[in-house]
């Protein structure tokens, strides 16, 4: 099973500070038909304006990611977890058994763009954990990097949910493959640029998903972009 996502049916949340599209059901939009994919439950692409941000809040055991494309998320929480990411960073905070956090625009004259991701844990009531951790773009150019892994594979975060977020950035002429295993499931979302999958057009906030499938997927740059696509997999259990 295939699925697509364009980016211009996802929910839509704007207040004033704030602007953010919502792959799934989140808050107060609610699409019975998108609840999550899998242990995927939350990309949330939020736009945050300077001086604005998130007030403390708590979650629980959930799995959260953040991937910033422009600007500086800072960061608070209750386990003593702090920090300020900005592009090329990704910051994991496991929820546990429960913390409370604030995420708010790290720039007084800056907007910040970035992507949050919630993933379902694979137990429940933890501790609740933080790291932050840079990786370098280069590292990624027309091929894969772990960025997130069960057991934190080639420098990745490692976090609790066997699930694996690769990224790879591709220019005009340039291709990736991946052998798809059909008891997993994956979700590619085109973080910023354009790329192709098969005969697919994917633009910034574009996603497919696939289920119960075997294969290779294979990825092209598009022919024309100055600046290379920035896509995320991810790699779930089914």
């Amino acid at each position: 099973m295939r699925i697509h996502r364009p980016a211009s049916e996802r929910g839509h949340v704007a207040a004033g500070w704030l602007d953010s599209r919502h792959s799934f059901s989140f808050g107060h939009y609610h699409d019975p038909h998108w609840m999550g994919w899998g242990a995927l439950r939350v990309i949330n692409e939020d736009r945050v304006q300077p001086g604005g941000g998130f007030a403390p809040h708590r979650h629980a055991n959930m799995e959260i990611l953040s991937y910033v494309l422009s600007g500086a998320l800072a960061h608070r929480d209750s386990g003593g977890g702090e920090g300020v990411l900005r592009p090329g960073e990704l910051q994991w905070m496991s929820a546990g058994h429960g913390i409370e956090h604030s995420e708010y625009n790290g720039s007084d004259v800056e907007p910040v763009h970035f992507l949050q991701i919630w993933i379902q844990p694979d137990r429940l009531n933890a501790e609740p954990a933080y790291q932050q951790r840079a990786f370098d773009p280069a590292a990624r150019r027309a091929r894969w990097a772990a960025l997130a892994s069960p057991d934190g594979e080639d420098g990745s975060i490692a976090i609790r949910q066997q699930a694996w977020l690769r990224g790879v950035q591709l220019g005009a002429g340039e291709s990736v493959t991946w052998a798809m295993d059909a008891s997993h499931r994956y979700w590619l979302h085109v973080a910023s640029g354009q790329a192709e999958v098969g005969r697919r057009r994917l633009a910034a906030g574009d996603a497919i998903g696939w289920a119960e499938e075997s294969g290779e997927l294979r990825i092209d740059g598009i022919e024309g972009d100055d600046a290379p696509a920035d896509l995320l997999l991810f790699d779930l259990p089914a």
